[in-house]
């Protein structure tokens, strides 16, 4: 019976010489983590160059590697500081790309404009609310909401204690109810 491997073993295996384990890490985290960066940068070249770097960094660092947390928390430790530096260059600007227009939105190709635009509307609304938070506290919504992290592990890739994560997102969602309406 074969096992399936963890992410720290992958990346071991990878730091020795494994190729195949380095396209197996790829494969499991390239989804999530564009998903990441994509949401918390714009436009959407410069989180390209941010997925790029990061992938670039976990190369430069296979031989450092060491499983002290889990691969997936160092990962976004990783794409977050280069995050940081990218807000540090330039304060991110709400861009809607032709991937969010009214057409692609619309879930039901059964629906009318009407509800395809409301939906569209909606989205940006949300979209600019999310830009207007501080860095901060638009990082650990982004961390918990859409990569389902713990409180614990979003404080390891922040550098912050738990209660602040907490008091982060409690601030995050408070802000975004009183621009958007219950």
């Amino acid at each position: 019976m074969s096992h399936e491997r963890t992410d720290e073993e992958l990346m071991l295996a990878y730091a020795a010489g494994d190729i195949a384990a380095f396209e197996t890490l790829y494969a499991r985290h390239r989804g999530p983590l564009y998903r990441f960066i994509v949401r918390g940068i714009s436009p959407r070249a410069t989180a390209d160059e941010c997925f790029q770097d990061t992938w670039g960094r976990v190369v430069a660092a296979r031989v450092r590697y060491r499983p002290e947390a889990k691969f997936g928390t160092w990962l976004y430790q990783i794409a977050q500081r280069l995050m940081i530096d990218q807000y540090r260059r330039v304060r991110p600007q709400v861009s809607l790309d032709e991937d969010d227009s009214p057409l692609h939105l619309a879930g039901d190709e059964q629906d009318k404009p009407e509800q395809a635009l409301s939906r569209f509307e909606e989205q940006r609304r949300l979209q600019q609310a999310l830009a207007e938070l501080p860095d901060e506290q638009r990082l650990v919504l982004q961390l918990r909401l859409e990569q389902e992290l713990s409180l614990e592990e979003i404080g390891e890739i922040t550098g912050v204690g738990r209660e602040t994560v907490k008091s982060r997102l409690r601030y995050a969602m408070d802000k975004l109810r009183a621009r958007l309406g219950p």
